[in-house]
């Protein structure tokens, strides 16, 4: 894949900044779970590619909590934040060794001649923007990101105890191709699908409207949650447990692997 020059200027926005401790950890977590070797490959390109942190806020701490996490899987994984804020790089470059960067960009990712990126997270980022300013966003970064690579963008609570997610996956075309939209929680608040409707993705939240997929997708999941409402008196788990089931049944293509479900995690597989 040919180097991607970059203008100087980063493109996007400053976001808030603003995060806490381990706000990111059920995304890391379900990374791991969805494709384990994922982060361990070493083929072609990919012995060296990077893991892109994209607007890690006001502090290190998503970058080097992730570095935690992916590098017991693969202690020689590179890892980049990038921030579009300079003071916020500066502060972080303290944290910085050889295979932990921080660097000044945006949607123009700053990578180096020669680099090559396998994953980037961006969440609580595109929230921001217009509707109109998700695509050129999207088709920006896939200009750095290798054939096979993946993208998990998205939006959370503060604490992190629910999001939601696009996982998007780049083709050999050189476009990404959406994979699952994932909903996440982990109970602490409770089960409500109306949680997760609130912090749905840019490309989606003005989107619950009748005629639109996301709509029957809300509307059949919350028909489901009322259907299997007697799995409540077995707990949170179980009830969203058998709402996905339930949501299977409706002809959805939830992955029903024990693995995710069990843990809070509903992927509805789009491809």
């Amino acid at each position: 894949m040919p180097y991607k020059r970059v203008s100087k200027k980063p493109e996007g926005q400053p976001t808030r900044g603003k995060t806490a401790s381990n706000r990111l950890r059920r995304v890391d977590n379900f990374i791991l779970l969805y494709e384990p070797s994922f982060l361990t490959r070493t083929d072609g390109c990919f012995a060296d590619a990077l893991f892109v942190d994209l607007g890690y806020g006001f502090d290190a701490r998503t970058t080097l909590e992730s570095a935690s996490r992916f590098r017991r899987v693969n202690p020689n994984l590179k890892i980049l934040g990038v921030e579009i804020d300079t003071e916020r790089v500066e502060a972080a470059l303290p944290f910085a060794d050889d295979k932990t960067f921080f660097r000044l960009g945006g949607f123009n990712l700053p990578m180096q001649e020669g680099e090559h990126v396998r994953l980037i997270r961006a969440f609580n980022v595109l929230r921001q923007y217009e509707e109109k300013e998700f695509t050129p966003a999207y088709e920006r970064l896939a200009q750095y990101v290798l054939p096979g690579g993946l993208m998990i963008e998205g939006t959370s609570t503060p604490f992190g105890q629910v999001w939601a997610a696009n996982l998007a996956r780049k083709m050999e075309n050189e476009k990404w191709e959406m994979e699952a939209l994932v909903f996440s929680t982990n109970f602490h608040v409770g089960f409500d699908v109306e949680e997760f409707q609130t912090i749905l993705p840019k490309n989606l939240i003005h989107r619950v409207v009748g005629g639109e997929p996301i709509y029957d997708f809300f509307e059949a999941w919350r028909k489901s949650v009322k259907e299997t409402s007697h799995a409540k008196t077995f707990g949170a788990k179980q009830w969203f447990a058998s709402s996905a089931e339930s949501m299977a049944g409706k002809g959805y293509r939830i992955n029903l692997q024990r693995k995710f479900v069990s843990r809070g995690y509903l992927v509805w597989q789009l491809d």
